[in-house]
């Protein structure tokens, strides 16, 4: 049965929800509650009334993205729940979530703090190079951990409305 098992649609489903949920997370700690940077704060520092609601306004086309890419990912998983192929893992499903937020994590990071200059981690900090890469490096992490996960997974075998299985023994519940 193992070979007949098609991990991928969970997999993609937790990548582009935790890529998701990873920028709601970015957005709402670093953005709103920590007021660290905006979408342009390194561009347009809200200092005066308009610089303030231009980086509201971006801040929240980012919000808006990041809610799409969460419910596309929803919409995924549902798809992949309705498929009797496709094994429920809580390691795999977990694993792409945190492999998500890394993927966003390093790619944010990389363009956004990086290459664009948008915005840093600490905007308001003198030396902000340190933040983004501490802010890289916790991407990468996540990426291994989350690749580590997902490879774990493979032992689980539990498809939807099946036994559940581990290590491709039977757990004895039918």
């Amino acid at each position: 049965m193992a070979d007949q098992l098609h991990r991928t649609p969970l997999v993609a489903a937790g990548i582009l929800m935790g890529a998701g949920l990873g920028g709601f997370v970015d957005g709402i700690v670093l953005h709103q509650i920590l007021q660290w940077h905006n979408m342009l704060s390194a561009k347009y520092p809200p200092n005066t009334l308009f610089t303030a609601k231009a980086n509201m306004y971006w801040d929240g086309m980012f919000h808006a993205a990041v809610w799409v890419m969460t419910a596309v990912g929803l919409r995924m998983l549902w798809a992949a729940g309705r498929r009797h192929d496709v094994p429920w893992s809580g390691r795999t499903f977990g694993g792409a979530l945190v492999l998500g937020w890394g993927l966003f994590n390093v790619i944010e990071g990389v363009i956004d703090h990086l290459l664009l200059g948008l915005h840093h981690v600490h905007e308001y900090m003198a030396d902000k190079l340190p933040w983004d890469l501490a802010f890289l490096a916790f991407g990468a992490l996540q990426i291994l951990l989350g690749w580590a996960l997902i490879r774990a997974g493979r032992a689980d075998t539990t498809v939807r409305g099946g036994d559940i299985t581990w290590r491709g023994e039977r757990s004895g519940n039918g």
